[in-house]
This record gives C-alpha cells, sequence and structure tokens, in this order.
C-alpha cells in the first residue's frame, strides 16, 4: 500500500497562486492513478483533479477547469496541484488520493474509485 501525505496549503488572497504537493511513501507512486478532492464546510466532497500512472492524461473538474494544472514527478515519488487565480469558493480542505489501477486505465472522477487518501491540507482563500 501507499502512504499519502500533502502539503503546501496556506491563506492566500483572491487571485494568488498556490501549489499543492502530494508525496507517497511505502509502495511506489508510479503504480497508482492519483486525484484531488477537496471538502468545504458543510459541503460534500468535490473532485478537483486526477492524472494517470505515467502523467500523460489528466482531467479536471469544472469548477477548476483552465485555473489549476496537476502534474506527476515519479522519480520523486509526488505529485503536484499547481492552482492560479484562487477564489474564495476554493477554500476547502484538499486530498490527495491514490487508486490501484492498471497503466491503460481510463481516469475517474468518483472518490469511491481511490484506494488510498492523505489526511488533507487546508487552503484558505480570502476577499
Amino acid at each position: 500500500q501507499v502512504k499519502l501525505v500533502e502539503s503546501g496549503g496556506g491563506l492566500v488572497q483572491a487571485g494568488d497562486s498556490l501549489r499543492l504537493s502530494c508525496s507517497g511513501s511505502g509502495r511506489t507512486l508510479k503504480m497508482y492513478g492519483v486525484g484531488w478532492f477537496r471538502q468545504a464546510p458543510g459541503k460534500e466532497r468535490e473532485f478537483v483533479a486526477a492524472i494517470s500512472r505515467g502523467g500523460g492524461n489528466t482531467i479536471y473538474g469544472d469548477s477548476v477547469k483552465g485555473r489549476f494544472t496537476m502534474s506527476r514527478d515519479n522519480n520523486r515519488n509526488t505529485a503536484h496541484l499547481q492552482m492560479n487565480d484562487l477564489r474564495p469558493d476554493d477554500t476547502a480542505v484538499y486530498y490527495c488520493a491514490a487508486r490501484s489501477q492498471i497503466l491503460t486505465a481510463p481516469l475517474t472522477m468518483a472518490d469511491h474509485e481511490y484506494d488510498y487518501w492523505g489526511q488533507g491540507t487546508q487552503v484558505t482563500v480570502s476577499s
């Protein structure tokens, strides 16, 4: 199995940028598809982005398309979420998740498809 730890969250102003990181330990992260989800107080968990095992394919939630970019570095066992033009409604706890999958498996936005989760990192965007 893989253990995931998120970092990079913080308090920023609207329009600012943040880069979140997800570090994997235990089994190598390159064996997993990786996704980012977020959950704001009183709201359901929301899909943000996902990336394939090799990093060649990505998908994004509608609310972040054009502003967020997901990448991964399998040599460093990490995945990243570059968040630009942040808005107050991006405020949430952001979670990294890993999904055991074959190399050619399609990406998924469904949180129940992911097998491992990190503890989350808080992102707060002030107006």
